[in-house]
């Protein structure tokens, strides 16, 4: 398995970005064409709002579904390793952390992610600032 880093980190799903969504896109491109050019426009605009639909549709329950559970599993998963390194709760000043700062923490080895927290705390770093300040990056092949 090829080792992650900050310039590889962002994954694709074949199927999806690269069979599903062009083809929506030629039919859609179609079905446009088709629109503009005959004399039933009527039924080639419905048809293609009906395409425009499903690309809306399946793009935004692709991401919702996995993104929001993911999401989840991340912010426990830091806190549970914050509780194990610190013995401390991180929920106590959790609020003062972005979704993007938490995730982007998530990336940072244990030796790495204390002095993350309090410097993300302290100068209000960015999620890739954070990212571009790990020296060890700590891997995620499993998410989404």
């Amino acid at each position: 398995m090829k080792i992650q880093t900050y310039q590889n980190h962002i994954r694709f799903y074949p199927p999806h970005h690269f069979v599903y969504y062009p083809i929506l896109i030629v039919f859609l491109s179609a079905s446009i064409y088709f629109t503009i050019t005959t004399l039933d426009q009527l039924i080639w605009a419905f048809i293609s709002v009906a395409f425009i639909f499903l690309f809306c549709l399946a793009f935004m329950l692709r991401q919702h579904y996995a993104l929001t559970l993911q999401n989840r599993i991340v912010r426990l998963e830091l806190r549970y390793r914050y509780f194990t390194l610190t013995g401390k709760r991180l929920e106590e000043f959790e609020y003062k952390l972005t979704d993007e700062q938490i995730f982007a923490l998530r990336f940072a080895p244990d030796n790495e992610l204390i002095p993350l927290v309090e410097d993300t705390l302290k100068n209000g770093l960015s999620g890739a600032a954070i990212k571009k300040a790990i020296v060890h990056w700590r891997a995620d092949y499993n998410r989404v």
